[in-house]
């Protein structure tokens, strides 16, 4: 028992656990009082795509321009006529010079209903016109990579000498870890692939599996491979984006639900995985996964349960895998079907497996299915400290020693010190710092913990071997876990059409 060895001080620099929070802190109180890394760009849009793109908002840019002809903004129509003319000739330059016409005019428009209605189309045709490739490739932009790979390593090889980590060996392996999540970003930043929802953490993973089920992972790389120590971390800084107002602002019916998607599947993946002797461990990890969010959620119940990390890499593997299909097959699905976008949106958020997906698969359907999709995702996310809370709570009593009670240091030993630091961070940005300071910092935070976590998912590729997978427990977990994601689906999309769909409740307005 934890206890009975004494405090062992040590653990607060020698352990990711901790690690992870006081290198997540550290970023975070950096961004506060003015650290600048300029945000690395990676998204790219080549001549044919954005031919493509600019057809497709013709008939928005010309209803616009109906709608400000008739509120009597006929400055504005012009500029959006003109706009529409160039997007027909599909040239970028012309299409660029034109919404900076537009944008010019709106400021002097006086109907503000037109004007919510303009600028996220501005926003949006402006965001594909700059998107090249050559932005991604210019000296710029390699620079701004640079300077984010020297901050990183820095503070990651510091941390990684505290903890014991072979550093020579941890030094040399960072900036290739670190250039794989480049290549992983950058091509899931292209047009097509973001339209189609793949998203970089599946690039990382692939990458990484190509190299460790090929060439296999080089000895001297395998010191930097380091996945729980860089998730860790990015889960800390993801605290600052996860907005207690914001969630309780939208409702409770995100709340309700995620209540009750994570209590029913969690508990009916655990009782599938028993079923099929899979140990309690690994059924945990499991169970985490598929019901509340994912990879995030496993690495923290792994963290409670102390699971073995080649468990929580076979589940973070099969959770990605199963990611693919779903943010393809949903949307086709909901289409098909003429669902509610309420509900679609709902049944998205409570089933796949990161905020990404969710936004990808959301925006297939529509902006209102995207908008549900991501409240309930950010209301199952809010759950990922509660359920470690509990979880160590629960292993504590069940790892005890017949005829000794087990006191609170052993619960403490066992609750993940991380997951603590990604709760302090959501208080601190949901409660304490005004909103103008969250909205200067978010751009940049999030970068950080994209790049945290891309780094993650790609060690998380070069150390599994789909030998290995297959050979663990006989496929057992494997087919509980399609199982309980099967059940998952069905579930939420019950829970969906009740809660969102005016079914028990009045349907909620967005």
């Amino acid at each position: 028992m934890a206890e009975k060895q004494g405090i062992d001080w040590s653990s607060l620099w020698k352990k990711d656990d901790w690690m992870a929070v006081w290198i997540g802190f550290l970023i975070i109180i950096l961004t506060l009082i003015g650290l600048k890394l300029t945000n690395v760009s990676f998204k790219w849009t080549t001549d044919g795509e954005f031919a493509t793109f600019a057809e497709e908002q013709i008939p928005g840019v010309e209803k616009l321009a109906k709608d400000a002809g008739s509120k009597g903004e006929q400055p504005l129509q012009e500029q959006l006529l003109a706009l529409k003319t160039a997007l027909e000739s599909k040239d970028r330059k012309a299409v660029s010079g034109s919404i900076k016409k537009v944008d010019e005019v709106g400021k002097t428009a006086k109907d503000e209903g037109l004007k919510k209605k303009v600028n996220p189309l501005m926003r949006s045709i402006r965001g594909q016109t700059g998107s090249t490739i050559e932005k991604v490739f210019s000296g710029e932009n390699f620079i701004a990579a640079f300077w984010v790979l020297i901050f990183f390593w820095i503070i990651a090889a510091i941390g990684a000498a505290l903890m014991g980590f072979p550093v020579g060996k941890f030094i040399a392996g960072f900036p290739i870890i670190f250039i794989i999540a480049f290549i992983a970003q950058f091509l899931a930043g292209n047009y097509s692939i973001l339209y189609y929802g793949l998203e970089y953490v599946i690039w990382c993973l692939l990458i990484g599996l190509v190299i460790s089920n090929t060439v296999g992972t080089p000895k001297w790389l395998l010191a930097a491979v380091r996945t729980e120590y860089f998730i860790k971390t990015g889960l800390v800084i993801l605290g600052s984006g996860i907005l207690f107002g914001e969630i309780i602002k939208a409702g409770g019916y995100g709340i309700v639900q995620g209540l009750l998607v994570v209590g029913v599947v969690w508990y009916f993946c655990y009782w599938v995985c028993r079923k099929f002797k899979v140990d309690e461990e690994f059924s945990a990890i499991l169970a985490s996964g598929v019901s509340i969010c994912g990879v995030s959620a496993a690495i923290a119940t792994s963290g409670a349960v102390k699971g073995d990390p080649k468990k929580l890499s076979y589940v973070t593997s099969i959770i990605l895998v199963c990611a693919v299909p779903m943010m393809v097959v949903m949307p086709w699905i909901i289409k098909a079907t003429g669902m509610d976008h309420m509900v679609a949106g709902a049944w998205m958020g409570g089933t796949l497996d990161t905020s990404g997906s969710v936004v990808a698969a959301g925006s297939l359907v529509s902006e209102t299915a995207m908008k549900v999709g991501v409240i309930v995702k950010m209301s199952q996310n809010v759950l990922i400290g509660f359920a470690a809370f509990i979880l160590a709570i629960v292993w504590t009593f069940k790892k005890a020693v017949p005829g000794e009670k087990p006191g609170a240091a052993e619960i403490w030993y066992r609750f993940p010190k991380f997951v603590l630091g990604f709760i302090i961070a959501s208080l601190i940005f949901s409660f304490i710092l005004d909103a103008k300071t969250v909205d200067a910092v978010k751009g940049q935070l999030g970068s950080m913990r994209t790049w945290w976590f891309a780094m993650a998912f790609t060690c998380i590729g070069l150390e599994t071997r789909f030998a290995d997978l297959f050979k663990m427990e006989g496929g057992r977990p494997a087919i509980a876990f399609l199982i309980a994601q099967t059940f998952n689906i069905f579930w939420t999309l019950l829970l969906s059409w009740l809660i969102f769909g005016g079914v028990l409740f009045q349907a909620p307005k967005f």
